[in-house]
């Protein structure tokens, strides 16, 4: 799933493809991943796409209309989605709309744009053509950017506290508690900080400043090195810099313990004993005791 860094990298990918270009259409081809209906979608017809920004993991395409309307195009790729520029006009599709991984077409006015696409039989992906990036509840409910100069560490205190026992893992991957954080990441920030998944959210002050610091170290460090990377390599750029998550059974680079994980019902999680728990293994289920 493309998180924070990810999305802010194809945020600075699509302004630069994008801001002053003159809309042509944009065809539903998985009709379930249009998730608005008000304005229509033939107002896209000769609009010009002013810029492009995000919303934690959503990407936000600010667009006025021919008519003067401020609109906003907002595309949240969700765990399976992702986007590929299309420099030539869109070949016909030879499978009718639904089949394959072809979610929505962007076009241009000279046939370019972007190909949506959404892997897997799972769809999540979710485009919304919308008046107010808060009419969509996903960007309504999001709590604050933790790269937003405001996100300081007081702030992250109080965040913690108001969590109470609550496992920091959740926590941190709560898009209503800090956007933008999903699994990967809140895997390496915890590791980062050497702790474990399951401590509780209301720590003191010190692991406070130690976990704020990883946090933003970890996703600074990874939207630098994602910046300037294309859309096409971006995944394995991300894949490539991870300490611990999607790495179960290879030795920590930090340590030399065996890296393990959690399952749960829909996820999993890893981390690396020697760093994070004191070098216990942590029970692999979903009520597995806090360690602290």
């Amino acid at each position: 799933m493309p998180e924070l860094p990810e999305v802010q990298a194809l945020t600075t990918e699509l302004s630069r493809r994008l801001s002053g270009r003159v809309l042509d259409r944009l065809e539903i081809l998985a009709f379930p991943a249009l998730k608005s209906y008000d304005p229509p979608l033939d107002v896209l017809l000769g609009a010009t796409i002013t810029e492009v920004t995000r919303h934690g993991k959503y990407l936000d395409l600010h667009v006025r209309t021919v008519d003067d309307q401020q609109l906003h195009l907002l595309i949240h790729l969700a765990r399976a989605g992702w986007l590929r520029w299309r420099n030539a006009a869109p070949a016909p599709m030879l499978r009718g709309p639904g089949k394959g991984p072809m979610a929505a077409r962007l076009v241009l006015d000279d046939g370019s744009g972007l190909d949506i696409t959404e892997a897997g039989t799972k769809k999540s992906l979710a485009i919304s053509l919308v008046r107010s990036p808060d009419e969509v509840g996903g960007v309504a409910r999001l709590g604050p950017d933790p790269l937003d100069p405001g996100f300081t560490l007081e702030v992250f205190e109080g965040i913690l506290k108001s969590q109470g026992r609550a496992q920091i893992k959740g926590v941190l991957r709560n898009q209503s508690t800090i956007a933008g954080i999903g699994n990967a990441y809140s895997d390496e920030i915890l590791h980062a900080a050497k702790m474990s998944p399951f401590k509780a959210a209301d720590m003191g002050p010190d692991d406070v400043a130690r976990l704020y610091a990883a946090l933003q170290s970890t996703l600074r460090a990874a939207i630098e090195r994602a910046d300037g990377v294309s859309a096409s390599e971006l995944k394995g750029e991300k894949k490539s810099n991870l300490r611990v998550h999607g790495r179960t059974g290879l030795p920590c680079p930090v340590c030399g313990d065996t890296v393990r994980q959690v399952i749960y019902a829909d996820s999993t999680f890893q981390y690396c004993p020697g760093c994070q728990t004191g070098g216990r293994p942590l029970a692999d289920r979903v009520l597995s005791r806090l360690l602290k």
